[in-house]
Parts: C-alpha cells; sequence; structure tokens
C-alpha cells in the first residue's frame, strides 16, 4: 500500500471513529508518513513530535537527520540542545485555514528560532523560512484538497486519492526534508526552494 494511501486511511478512521481529538490525535499518521519517506533520503531523515522547548515554544514536532540522533534508540529523542536540522512542524486540524496558522505569532516564533517551518493542516503542506530581516517567506506548497469537506471525500477514497496524489506529494515532502541539506556529492542538485 503506498504511504498516502496509509496517512488517508488512518486520518479517515481516526475522523469517523469521533474518539480522537481535533489536532493531535492526527499526529501519529503524520510523523508515520513522514517517517516513511524520511528513510528513503540520504541522509535519513526522522520526524519526532512533541519537542521540548528551545525558547520558542513547543512545536508539533521535528525533523532530524539520521546523524543528529546516531547512536541513539529509534525511541530516544536527540541529544539534548541539538535543534532539528530540517524543519520544525506546526500542525493544525483539517478544519483550520493554513494562512492563518501561517501568519500566526506561533510559527513567526518557530522561524526565529529554528529558521524553516512545515505548516500543515493534514490537507494542505506550506513550508515557510525567515528571510531577510526575519520577515516569513512562503517556499513550495502542496494542496491534497482546499477545504476539509473535500479532504475527507478524498479520505474516504484513499486509493483513488493516491493515484492523483501519491508521487507528487511524496515528491514534495521529500523536497521539504532536504530544504536544509548541504550539497555533498557533485551530483547533488540545489533545492528548488
Amino acid at each position: 500500500m503506498h504511504l498516502l494511501e496509509t496517512y488517508l486511511r488512518e486520518l479517515n478512521e481516526i475522523h469517523h471513529s469521533g474518539a480522537g481529538v481535533k489536532e493531535t490525535s492526527y499526529y501519529p499518521a503524520l510523523a508515520n508518513l513522514l517517517n516513511e519517506l524520511g528513510k528513503t533520503l540520504k541522509p535519513k531523515v526522522k520526524c519526532i513530535i512533541h519537542l521540548r522547548s528551545k525558547g520558542a515554544g513547543i512545536p508539533d514536532g521535528g525533523l532530524f537527520t539520521a546523524e543528529q540522533l546516531k547512536g541513539l534508540n529509534e525511541d530516544e529523542n536527540p541529544l539534548a540542545g541539538q535543534l532539528p536540522a530540517r524543519a520544525v512542524l506546526e500542525v493544525k486540524p483539517p478544519k483550520d485555514d493554513i494562512n492563518k496558522t501561517i501568519e500566526s505569532a506561533q510559527v513567526a516564533k518557530y522561524l526565529s528560532k529554528y529558521g524553516l517551518v512545515l505548516v500543515t493542516n493534514c490537507r494542505a503542506f506550506q513550508l515557510v523560512k525567515a528571510g531577510p530581516g526575519g520577515k516569513l517567506v512562503k517556499l513550495e506548497a502542496y494542496h491534497l484538497a482546499e477545504k476539509e469537506k473535500e479532504f475527507w471525500a478524498l479520505a474516504a477514497q484513499a486509493h483513488n486519492a493516491t493515484q492523483q496524489h501519491g508521487e507528487r506529494l511524496a515528491d514534495y515532502l521529500q523536497r521539504v526534508m532536504l530544504a536544509n541539506a548541504p550539497l555533498t556529492t557533485a551530483e547533488a542538485t540545489p533545492s528548488t526552494f
């Protein structure tokens, strides 16, 4: 089963169970998606949910490289003091407007500390960075659905959605996880961000 299909099925099950909470119940499905994609990268990237505060609040997650986790068991946190090498995550529920989240004080704090934030409402993804003078700069985005109702209809048809979005979303998220990656070989190409 494709990673997107698994992600959408997990979200749909949580949503229709009525047992989850509107935001944090979706975190494991997102982390699973990012971790499976992160395993395919060089260096590998791991998503860790609920980071410790480093003075800018508590990000919903962070994207760490394998080098940052070297010598640690998979279930352990990164070495104390390390910031995520790739980005932090700000996750909202599918009903939320991603643009309002992007413009929030919370994202501004994360940008000032971490420099790169992947903002998502599980149906849309937007990478933002701190530009000159700390000004927010929107980078590449990907939308599975524009509205919440459309998203749940898409999630209910996870296999069909995967045919339409599977590879494009995977490519997008891989670019996000490599956005701060230094060039290490002559074949490496700069990020499109």
